[in-house]
């Protein structure tokens, strides 16, 4: 079976290479406004899952892998800022803050309809930052593309306190750990 991500998140695919498996990036066309009423939980698997099943309908005989994530501040979802503007104001309320985020990930096995899905949360304490440290942070690194407004593999690192969870890589969007067993269940661990 071929083994495709359903995303076209430059940050995914490297992280998916650390497995070593063949695979092929496509990207899933899929409405992801939230549903009335739905948890941030909610609509990170049910994103994951729709990705994964988009991409699944096009391509017989494959494990599709489907990933959605969201940062929560205060009961919040906050997304991806777009621009400096809302970047700043993302990383001024997280400031001191412990913000939890939530990656949705699928595995869709499009011969058999079988998937598998799950929520991995990881936690991120972040410093107290100073607005001249904000500033300078967004003008060297730009991660207006990313949730939450840092690129933790990069000088995003130096904003936090301290990491809590159980995989990194579920950080920056995919968590390793929990794939690799759900590829196990269909038959293609990475070792």
């Amino acid at each position: 079976m071929q083994l495709i991500l359903a995303s076209t998140s430059p940050f995914r695919k490297v992280i998916l290479e650390k497995l070593g498996l063949p695979f092929k990036c496509i990207a899933p066309q899929t409405d992801e406004t939230p549903n009335e009423g739905e948890t941030a939980e909610q609509l990170v698997e049910r994103l994951a899952i729709a990705k994964a099943q988009a991409v699944a309908k096009e391509n017989k005989d494959a494990l599709v892998i489907g990933s959605d994530q969201v940062a929560v501040i205060n009961n919040k979802i906050i997304g991806k800022p777009g621009d400096f503007e809302h970047a700043f104001k993302q990383l001024k309320e997280a400031s001191g803050k412990r913000v939890t985020f939530l990656t949705g990930l699928s595995l869709v096995n499009s011969k058999t309809g079988k998937v598998q899905s799950t929520v991995v949360p990881f936690h991120v304490v972040f410093r107290y930052l100073r607005d001249s440290q904000i500033e300078n942070y967004l003008n060297k690194e730009q991660p207006f593309n990313c949730a939450g407004s840092f690129k933790s593999e990069g000088l995003g690192i130096t904003l936090f306190e301290r990491l809590e969870g159980d995989d990194p890589n579920t950080l920056m969007g995919l968590p390793l750990i929990r794939l690799n067993a759900m590829l196990e269940i269909e038959g293609m661990p990475a070792i």
